[in-house]
């Protein structure tokens, strides 16, 4: 009655063994021996399997073929065995239980991923002789061509204009000592409260003195500084600060406002320009500030002395002149109303300018009629709201130009000219000739339209009336 019993035990203990080598419910239904009866979809691998079968598995079944009734605690019975009278569980039980479950670890090894294979290429070590070549690759260089290489090179980025980039580099103090064009001392302040940039320009100080354009000195010692601010890239809206006579230290003490949204001025460069008045109007530019408002705390505001570097721009420009056209076929009347001006060349030192329009209807090569504003006093920005009248047939209408002159009265000499356009069959440019299409083709409709005013010497060159008139 011992050998059944021990049988029995050893059935079971077997099966705790295997049972907690394979599932994951040993530890709650290992003594009932009915966790290994669940299904493939509930086991769960808790390690790696071995490739071979076991050696104590393998050890019972020696044991089991050499007929040895006796079994350790180690070994497993799988020899068939009839069923005990008192109705526990034989060895043929347990063979067949430990079949099953070696039947579902081969199914799990099947279906377990495999490792990656991964292609190790043996590596050479050692001190690389002379002889030998190296292990890693080496790095294609190309071999360039002398051509090529002087190819590479860009030569505007040599060139003396283009000096942007050396300018930045560069402090206040090295511009100076560089180009040696003075100082220029301003401040800037942003009211939230009404959204207006406060411009503020101080004095300037240490500027050279004055230079003809055939690049001869001049007889005079000193200049006649004024400055022009504008927010860029918008220059139409500019200001201007009065002239200061023969002085190369002015102090000037001038606000000026913008009106122009905070996060706008932000985006905007303030830029400063130092010009020296021309007695004969043709005033030069001694050198230029600009600052990017991004750059700086505008609402706190503050104070800049900042270095004058050279501008490209050697002369201003001469202003624009807002002018409306309308012609009436029905009439054969052409009107014309010369509604403003802004930032004209200043021709008077004290008083700034007297200016007014001269307007000449040339047929042809041929001035047929001349007529003018009135003059205004002490202004670079006049309003004049004039309108005129000139006969014109419309058959001759093509054939007509419109010259527009302004002048600068002059009450001791002859009046100093400003700026001319001309409009019509020869006009001076492309804005002049949209301006000329766009009335013959809306016809008892005021068409309006800003100029910039153009130089005597440009007027002549490309328009044949121009030279017709004085």
């Amino acid at each position: 009655q011992l050998e059944p019993l021990n049988e029995g035990f050893l059935s079971r203990l077997s099966d705790l063994l295997l049972c907690r080598w394979t599932c994951r419910h040993c530890c709650q239904k290992c003594y009932e021996s009915s966790c290994c009866q669940s299904s493939e979809d509930e086991v769960e691998i808790l390690g790696p399997f071995p490739a071979q079968t076991p050696p104590w598995l393998m050890a019972s079944r020696s044991s089991d073929k050499d007929g040895d009734s006796v079994h350790t605690a180690s070994e497993v019975p799988l020899t068939p065995r009839t069923n005990s009278p008192d109705g526990r569980r034989s060895s043929s039980d347990t063979s067949k239980s430990t079949y099953s479950l070696m039947r579902r670890i081969s199914s799990l090894e099947s279906r377990r991923p495999s490792s990656p294979l991964i292609d190790i290429k043996p590596i050479e070590f050692g001190i690389l002789s002379a002889k030998k070549e190296p292990i890693q690759p080496s790095v294609l260089r190309r071999t360039y061509t002398p051509d090529d290489y002087f190819r590479k090179f860009e030569p505007h980025l040599y060139s003396l204009d283009s000096s942007s980039d050396d300018v930045d580099s560069l402090t206040d103090e090295e511009i100076l000592s560089k180009y040696q064009l003075g100082m220029l001392h301003f401040s800037t302040q942003y009211d939230l409260l009404h959204n207006h940039l406060t411009v503020r320009v101080i004095e300037a100080r240490d500027l050279p003195p004055p230079i003809s354009h055939d690049g001869s000195r001049q007889d005079m010692a000193h200049s006649n500084p004024y400055v022009k601010i504008c927010l860029l890239p918008d220059q139409k809206n500019s200001k201007q600060t009065g002239v200061k006579r023969k002085t190369q230290k002015p102090v000037f003490e001038e606000r000026y406002t913008f009106e122009i949204p905070f996060l706008e001025a932000q985006r905007r460069t303030l830029l400063l320009t130092v010009v020296d008045f021309d007695k004969f109007s043709r005033h030069c530019v001694i050198g230029k500030v600009s600052v990017p408002l991004c750059e700086v705390d505008l609402v706190k505001g503050g104070h800049w002395w900042k270095a004058l570097i050279p501008s490209s721009q050697n002369e201003v420009e001469l202003g624009e002149l807002l002018l409306s056209l309308n012609y009436l076929p029905s009439a054969g009347r052409l009107n014309v109303d010369v509604i403003r001006a802004k930032q004209l060349l200043q021709t008077d030192v004290s008083q700034g300018s007297d200016p007014f329009v001269k307007i000449q209807l040339v047929h042809g090569l041929k001035l047929v009629k001349t007529k003018k504003t009135s003059f205004l006093r002490g202004t670079i920005d006049p309003f004049y709201n004039e309108s005129f009248s000139f006969k014109v047939p419309q058959e001759e209408l093509e054939n007509a130009s419109l010259v527009f002159t302004v002048f600068g009265h002059n009450m001791k000499s002859s009046n100093d000219f400003i700026g001319r356009i001309v409009i019509g069959q020869y006009s001076s440019g492309p804005s002049e000739s949209n301006h000329w299409r766009r009335m013959l083709n809306t016809h008892r409709t005021a068409v309006e339209q800003w100029h910039s005013l153009r130089s005597r010497a440009e007027c002549d060159r490309v328009s044949p009336a121009s030279l017709e008139v004085t």
